[in-house]
């Protein structure tokens, strides 16, 4: 499977990583890293770069690693529809205090507009 997920540097997105790079490694799945634009991340691009290649070493996967400029949603639709990625893959999806799930402008815009698949990890 050939996967694309999407990083920003918010906790959801390192718990993503995560559990995509252990998924990756058990199936063998090929793995593309999309480190994204974030005002609100306090990690440079660089940063977050550094702590993606720690977490692969971690699961002895290698994987593309790729910054995205531009508008995070429609980047990760474009790169994901365009280059025949099988699953688009983001964290997100918290729960509210009345237990519905609120997702991210990044993961909703993804989520109604991509032709890919796509998986929230929470």
């Amino acid at each position: 499977m050939k996967l694309l997920l999407g990083i920003g540097g918010s906790d959801d997105s390192w718990r993503a990583l995560s559990r995509t790079a252990e998924r990756a490694a058990n199936a063998g799945d090929s793995l593309t890293v999309a480190i994204l634009e974030n005002p609100d991340s306090e990690m440079t691009p660089d940063e977050i770069e550094s702590k993606v290649d720690k977490t692969l070493a971690e699961y002895d996967l290698e994987a593309d690693v790729r910054h995205v400029e531009g508008d995070p949603g429609a980047m990760l639709v474009e790169i994901g529809d365009g280059e025949g990625y099988d699953q688009i893959v983001l964290g997100g999806g918290q729960r509210s205090p009345m237990g519905k799930i609120r997702v991210g402008q990044v993961a909703e815009f993804v989520v109604l507009n991509a032709e890919t698949s796509v998986t929230l990890v929470r």
